[in-house]
């Protein structure tokens, strides 16, 4: 549907914003009467209480208003603005209450009919951070010792301009002795309160706060760069910011890294955000100029945690280029309200994923070990997904606003947003072809500099399609990409797509050894992975998550949902389970036998199985050249000088 027959096929991102912007001529011209910037007073103080208290002054044409709150929220790639968190709203004008409704039609506008003669509104609200950390921007976001802003949250605009066009003065106040780190110019500064410069909406929006009580700032690049970056980390301990010197360094060559990758960069400054807490959602959100990382409190200092995340702010880095800088045409909209089309993640975050954990390696972030280590489970995971016989992965990224939110329960039969961890390997396959059709003479790398790379500029988007991407894979190395991609992205297909892998000198194996990311990831998560085995993955409630559907567990009845009490006719842990599949050999038992509840009913279940441990580790393929290896050596020269 993307690019299957391209030449006759127009692209639904170019008609979304063409029809935006036709049906939004008339509000643009009455907009255009509406003078100065929009006014925003951020009160962050009780960020720890999740209670966050605005006050705007928002200039309005003449006329009924329509004031928007933010909803397809750039990075998230869905309508994931928390509209339902804003509260206590009041609008006035000239000091006087003015009457709003809500668009029954659309939750996220406010309609409003000021008194004749109003150029500017007064509109107050507290915005409420959730305590739950399931989700993204819209979960948990404070702890009582640290908070994000996400500007998305925190603004009303009168709906009409483009929001580049959309200029905003913003202030925040910050708790007492709290300190912060942002990619937004800073103005002045007045005790607690900081005043930034005039920036437009969209780079407003695009540069959130990381601030604490506990901080920590490292500069990244040399004294001099003109185009430096920092990395700032509020944690809820000073404990959790006494990273070894040499993790802080791993982020200097990281900087490095992205540099000789892409040959050029497109941010005045980056500002990579980092939060250590156990009380904020993890995941990791890009920007043009910065990036907002969450991760556990230890997530540096203990050796066993930190490879779980080692790759995240090289992932969100590369989308500086490969989501801000280049975007595709479909995430390319005039306003906040107006909807995406994600068909395209493949490139957006497949291609950036491989960058990503690729950067890490060569950065040192990962060990050789610890970058296989991560491989081979990622593989085998993917490779366990019966729902690739019914869904291609372009699919996923189409349907990508509701995929993120999905349970994961069934998840193996449904697919996720598997655009990041198969495009992966679709990536590595694209750069194994480019090595072997140029002789060795050019990689990935010659594709990102002439995409993603010179002149060096300031933020701003170029826009892309797919036919961009083939055209410019062609140029440095000839091949039918067009076919190439059609065959990973848009048909089915069962298999997982390791012919890159295999091309690089290894393979995926199993083994009854446990590695050490499946080690860790068990212990933080607090879950039972036997999903490579007889099918279950299992919660830290004893609960069935998944189940694989032409596994042993699914075979002999067992579904998601459903908690398991005794294996063997012991109580279940994972230990437990565990070695009932170490002796579950030939010529031993025939089954395990696993006592579930199903909503109060008890029985016990039967599982067929005798094939052991089985955990996925990655093995050199035998007279095979190790590329794979040199794909990941450091391609950039000594770490930057603090």
């Amino acid at each position: 549907m993307r690019f299957v027959k391209r030449q006759v096929r127009f692209n639904a991102g170019i008609i979304a914003v063409a029809i935006a912007a036709a049906f939004g001529g008339a509000a643009q011209a009455a907009a255009s009467n509406a003078s100065g910037p929009i006014q925003v007073h951020l009160d962050a103080r009780e960020a720890a209480r999740h209670i966050l208290h605005v006050r705007e002054t928002v200039p309005v044409p003449p006329g009924s208003v329509t004031l928007a709150y933010p909803k397809w929220i750039p990075g998230e790639h869905g309508p994931t603005g928390p509209v339902i968190d804003l509260v206590d709203l009041k609008i006035t004008a000239g000091g006087k209450p003015v009457a709003w409704r809500r668009d029954p039609a659309d939750m996220f506008l406010y309609l409003v009919d000021p008194p004749a003669g109003t150029t500017a509104l007064e509109v107050a609200f507290d915005q409420l951070t959730p305590a739950n950390k399931e989700g993204f921007g819209a979960a948990a976001s404070a702890s009582a010792q640290l908070a994000i802003i996400a500007w998305n949250q925190f603004v009303l605009y009168a709906r009409g301009p483009n929001a580049d066009d959309i200029e905003v003065e913003a202030d925040i106040t910050l708790p007492t002795s709290w300190k912060y780190g942002t990619a937004l110019r800073v103005a002045s500064e007045s005790g607690a309160t900081i005043r930034f410069k005039p920036a437009s909406l969209v780079t407003l929006i695009d540069s959130p706060i990381l601030t604490g009580a506990h901080f920590r700032t490292e500069r990244l690049s040399k004294e001099g760069d003109p185009r430096p970056a920092f990395l700032h980390v509020a944690a809820d301990s000073d404990a959790a910011l006494q990273a070894k010197p040499e993790i802080y360094d791993r982020y200097r060559r990281l900087v490095n890294e992205e540099m000789a990758l892409f040959g050029a960069r497109h941010y005045d400054e980056y500002h990579f955000l980092l939060a250590l807490s156990e009380h904020v959602a993890h995941f990791g959100l890009e920007h043009h100029e910065s990036s907002d990382n969450r991760i556990p409190e230890r997530g540096l200092v203990d050796d066993d945690v930190r490879p779980l995340h080692a790759d995240l702010l090289a992932h969100e880095m590369t989308h500086s280029w490969n989501a801000k800088y280049r975007r595709p045409k479909g995430l390319v909209t005039p306003d906040y309200q107006s909807p995406f089309d994600s068909r395209m993640l493949w490139i957006y975050e497949g291609l950036t994923n491989y960058l990503g954990v690729v950067l890490a390696a060569r950065s040192g972030l990962y060990s050789p070990e610890e970058f296989r280590d991560m491989l081979g489970w990622m593989a085998a995971e993917h490779s366990i997904r019966p729902g690739r016989a019914w869904r291609p992965l372009e699919d996923t990224g189409t349907e990508a606003q509701l995929l993120y939110e999905a349970p994961k329960s069934w998840e193996s039969v449904r697919r996720s947003v598997d655009f990041y961890e198969e495009g992966t390997f679709m990536w590595l396959e694209v750069d194994m072809l480019i090595r072997q059709k140029s002789g060795g003479k050019k990689s990935i790398d010659d594709f990102c500099k002439a995409f993603y790379g010179p002149p060096d500029s300031s933020p701003k988007v170029v826009p892309y399609t797919d036919e961009d991407v083939f055209a410019a894979l062609g140029k440095v190395a000839e091949n039918d990409w067009r076919g190439f991609f059609r065959e990973r992205v848009l048909d089915v297909r069962p298999g997982t797509p390791l012919g890159g892998l295999e091309a690089s000198g290894w393979h995926l194996a199993f083994t009854d050894a446990k590695t050490p990311r499946l080690k860790a990831q068990e212990g933080v998560d607090e879950i039972t992975d036997a999903r490579f085995s007889i099918g279950i993955l299992v919660g830290k409630d004893d609960r069935v998550v998944d189940v694989l559907g032409e596994s042993a567990a699914a075979k002999a009845g067992i579904a998601p949902g459903m908690r398991i009490v005794a294996v063997n006719g012991r109580r279940f842990e994972r230990q437990v389970l565990e070695d009932a599949l170490r002796v579950a050999r030939p010529g031993g038992a025939t089954s395990i036998d696993l006592l579930v509840e199903n909503a109060e009913f008890f029985r016990t279940v039967a599982v067929p199985y005798q094939e052991g441990l089985k955990f996925p580790v990655l093995e050199r393929r035998q007279g095979a050249a190790d590329t794979l290896g040199e794909i990941t050596k450091a391609h950039a020269a000594g770490a930057t000088a603090r």
